[in-house]
C-alpha cells in the first residue's frame, strides 16, 4: 500500500451518543467492520487493526454487512466503494437509518469525486464521515486514523524503567508478530517481542527498558521468553495452527540459558511441532561462528534452530564457511526499504537471499511495509516475510482472536489446515 492519506476530519466529541460496547468480561474492546470484495485488503486491514488492539469482522459485500449491523454496532467501519457504487451507498443509508454513531472510513481506488459523493450522502444521514482513503494506502495511514480517533493501543510514552524492575514487578509480556510464506501467502511462524506494561505509563517498547540491562537480567528475560512463548505456541496448536516460534536471545545469554531444559519442560507434545528458532544479532555471532556451530549442533536434536537477525554486513564472513549452522538469515530492515526500486538495496537483498539458498536455509525479509517490497522479495526468491504490511506484533489474545477469525472467514472448523494470512 503506498499513498499517504490526509489526516481524517474528526467530528466533535459531543456528537457521540452511543453507549460503549462491553465485551471480554466487561473490558472495553473496540470493534471495526471491514467491507471490501478484495480479501487481501480485508486481511491486510484486519492484521493492522488487530495489531493495534481492535477486534474486526470482515464482509465481502454490502448485503452481509447490512445484516450484521442489525445485531452489532462497531466503533469504526472501513467501507470500500467499488466500480458500482450503489452497494456502498446502500450501506451508508442503512447506517443512517440505524442512527449509527461510530465513524465511517470510505476507501476506494476510484476518483475523488465518487468518494466525495458517497461521503456527502453519509453526511446527509448525519453520520461521522472521515476523510476518504484513496487506494493504495500504507499501514501508517491506518494507524494515523486510529491514533486521531483514540482507538486501539495508546502511543508509547517517552519514559525509562529498569529491566530488573520490570521483571520483578511482572510487567513483562510478549507480543507476537506473524511470519508469512511470501509465495504461498500462508502463515508459517510467529516471533515473540518483549513489552513492559507499566501500571501508570501503559505499554512500553524495548527501548524504554532494554538499555543498560545486565547479563543476569537478559538471561532472566530470555528464560521468560522461552517459557511464555512455548506455552503460547501450545495455545496456537490447539487451534490447529502449527507455527514455528522465534525468540530473540543475545549471544551472552545464549551460552548460559538452559535452553534444552526449557524446551523439554514446555514444548508442545505433538508430532507436527515445528520447533523453535532463536534469533541472534548478526554483530554478536559472525565473529563467533565456531561457537555458533557448536551450539547449533547441540540444539538441533531438540528441534531448536539458530537464525541470524539483521543480517547483511557480515556477508563476507558467512560466505567463507562450508556449512552454515543457521536455519534462517533475516535480512536487515535497512536493505528491505524500497528494495523493488532502490539500486543499492535491491542487489544486496538478492545477494543475501542467494547466499541463504546456497546453504539450503530460509531467507526472511524483515520490516516489510509496502506491497512493492513484498512483491520484489517474492521475485528475488525470498521465502518468508515479516513487517507491518503483513501484521504488527500483537498481544497473545489478539493473535489468537486473529487465528480464530481467519479460520471462520475461510469457512473452516478450527483444527483444520493453517489459515492464509
Amino acid at each position: 500500500m503506498s499513498t499517504k492519506a490526509a489526516r481524517p476530519v474528526i467530528p466533535a466529541a459531543d456528537t457521540m451518543t452511543c453507549e460503549p460496547v462491553e465485551r471480554d468480561g466487561g473490558a472495553r474492546t473496540r470493534l471495526c467492520f471491514i467491507v471490501d470484495a478484495d480479501d487481501s485488503i480485508r486481511h491486510f486491514l484486519s492484521l493492522v487493526l488487530h495489531g493495534a488492539g481492535l477486534d474486526t469482522e470482515e464482509f465481502a459485500d454490502g448485503q452481509s454487512f447490512r445484516a450484521a449491523i442489525a445485531r452489532r454496532s462497531p466503533d469504526l467501519v472501513f467501507l470500500n466503494i467499488a466500480l458500482e457504487s450503489t452497494d456502498a451507498m446502500e450501506c451508508v443509508v442503512a447506517l443512517g437509518k440505524k442512527n449509527y454513531c461510530g465513524y465511517v472510513q470510505l476507501m476506494s481506488s476510484r476518483g475523488l469525486a465518487v468518494l466525495e459523493h458517497v461521503k456527502s450522502i453519509g453526511q446527509q444521514q448525519r453520520l461521522q464521515m472521515l476523510t476518504p482513503l484513496k487506494k493504495p494506502f500504507q499501514t501508517g495511514a491506518v494507524l494515523t486514523i486510529l491514533q486521531d480517533l483514540r482507538l486501539g493501543h495508546p502511543p508509547p510514552v517517552a519514559t525509562r524503567v529498569e529491566l530488573q524492575e520490570a521483571l520483578r514487578q511482572n510487567w513483562i509480556e510478549f507480543w507476537y508478530q506473524p511470519k508469512i510464506d511470501l509465495r504461498k501467502k500462508q502463515l508459517v511462524g510467529v516471533e515473540a517481542f518483549a513489552r513492559a506494561r507499566h501500571p501508570q505509563k501503559g505499554v512500553l517498547m524495548p527501548a524504554a527498558f532494554m538499555p543498560g540491562a545486565t547479563d543476569s537480567d537478559l538471561i532472566a528475560l530470555s528464560e521468560l521468553a522461552l517459557e511464555t512463548g512455548l506455552k503460547a505456541n501450545l495455545t496456537f496448536a490447539r487451534l490447529g495452527v502449527h507455527l514455528r516460534l522465534a525468540v530473540n536471545i543475545p549471544v551472552s545469554a545464549l551460552v548460559k540459558v538452559a535452553i534444552a531444559d526449557f524446551v523439554r519442560t514446555y514444548r508442545p507434545q505433538y508430532e507436527k511441532w515445528p520447533g523453535v528458532v532463536i534469533d541472534v544479532p548478526e554483530e554478536q555471532v559472525v565473529t563467533e561462528l565456531t561457537l555458533a556451530s557448536e551450539i547449533g549442533r547441540k540444539l538441533r536434536p531438540l528441534d531448536v534452530y539458530l537464525a541470524i537477525d539483521d543480517f547483511g554486513r557480515g556477508y563476507s564472513s558467512l560466505a567463507q564457511v562450508n556449512e552454515s549452522p543457521f536455519a534462517e538469515l533475516k535480512l536487515a530492515r535497512t536493505f528491505i526499504a524500497d528494495c523493488g526500486s532502490d539500486k543499492i538495496n535491491a542487489p544486496l537483498c538478492k545477494t543475501v537471499i542467494d547466499l541463504a539458498h546456497g546453504f539450503g536455509i530460509v531467507a526472511v525479509g524483515v520490516g516489510i511495509e509496502k506491497a512493492s517490497e513484498a512483491l520484489a522479495l517474492v521475485s528475488m526468491g525470498c521465502d518468508y516475510g515479516q513487517g507491518f504490511l503483513l501484521g504488527q506484533p500483537m498481544p497473545e489474545e489478539r493473535f489468537v482472536s486473529l487465528l480464530r477469525q481467519r479460520a471462520a472467514s475461510q469457512g473452516r472448523q478450527l483444527g483444520a489446515e493453517q489459515p492464509n494470512a
